[in-house]
């Protein structure tokens, strides 16, 4: 992963691009003024925008935390918002038409600092279309499905140590999450930017956002709230020792996790790798129903 970049400037120096055309749409950079209007335009799918409403809400639509920079493509004719996209090291796109695919693609071609771009898969690969130059391939492609929970488990034993996470867990986490980054990235964000990778993990703990079950100084369980909203709960970096599977502790913490979450939330969801059925199994004994297919695309490295 990369450090923290200033949303004002590229890499190379050269501000950065704030407007381009596709057709009769227009795409310029989003300021807080437009915060509203963007919540209301993402609120319409909650499942699938969780991840660029909670930054929204933690940070603001301009922040070095987003680690990128909004936008938003709009009809030149009515001003009618057709889509809103965040372009940065992770890139993340909402929009209503295949032109507001076309319209994102040249602004995020520009962008030096995409390290993955995660979406719906037929949209995915409609982007891709638009924004790939001729033979160009992903480092890596990730197929995914996303999977959402409802209805609380009931009935599973209650795990005692199951807690929010503290500081003084940082150094049990931030290896656990570099090697699971590393797996299915093929990046060590602790050899890439181990700084600023740490101080990730930090903040996600003081906003309360992982969870941790240690005993006699050992990590358990651990799972991460990487997107809050008022209606969906978006978890990743789920992990069970490996020297504790398969005694039913991860769907216990799962279920307690859960009962906790949705007391809050409508729904949780989270993503597992296509290929890993076992992942997928595990969710499903968990409650959590099958709902999308999406695709990460990790990019190459200069």
């Amino acid at each position: 992963m990369q450090s923290i970049i200033s949303l004002n400037n590229n890499m190379d120096g050269t501000p950065p691009l704030s407007y381009s055309e596709q057709g009769s749409l227009a795409v310029r950079e989003l300021t807080h003024e437009h915060e509203a209007e963007v919540l209301n335009f993402l609120a319409l799918r909650p499942l699938h925008t969780v991840a660029m409403v909670s930054l929204i809400r933690d940070n603001g639509l301009i922040s070095p935390f987003n680690r990128g920079t909004f936008y938003a493509c709009r009809d030149e004719a009515t001003g009618e918002l057709e889509g809103v996209a965040l372009i940065g090291h992770a890139t993340l796109i909402e929009t209503r038409s295949e032109a507001g695919l076309a319209a994102f693609a040249p602004i995020a071609r520009e962008c030096e600092r995409t390290h993955v771009i995660m979406g719906e898969r037929d949209k995915l690969e409609d982007f891709w279309y638009y924004y790939a130059e001729e033979g160009e391939s992903p480092r890596v492609l990730c197929r995914e499905l996303l999977f959402e929970q409802r209805v609380p488990e009931q009935g599973r034993e209650i795990v005692s140590g199951l807690r929010r996470a503290t500081l003084a867990d940082l150094h049990l986490i931030a290896p656990v999450q570099a090697g699971m980054a590393l797996e299915e990235s093929g990046v060590n964000p602790l050899e890439k930017d181990p700084e600023g990778f740490r101080a990730r993990c930090a903040r996600r703990i003081e906003q309360g956002r992982s969870w941790v079950w240690v005993e006699d100084g050992r990590l358990i369980f651990k799972a991460d709230i990487i997107a809050e909203t008022s209606e969906v709960v978006y978890l990743e970096g789920v992990y069970v020792n490996p020297q504790e599977r398969g005694k039913g502790y991860g769907q216990r913490c799962m279920a307690q996790l859960g009962r906790t979450l949705l007391a809050r939330v409508k729904s949780i969801c989270l993503l597992v790798n296509e290929q890993n059925e076992e992942a997928a199994a595990f969710y499903r004994k968990a409650g959590y129903k099958l709902r999308s297919y999406y695709d990460t695309i990790y990019m190459q490295h200069n």
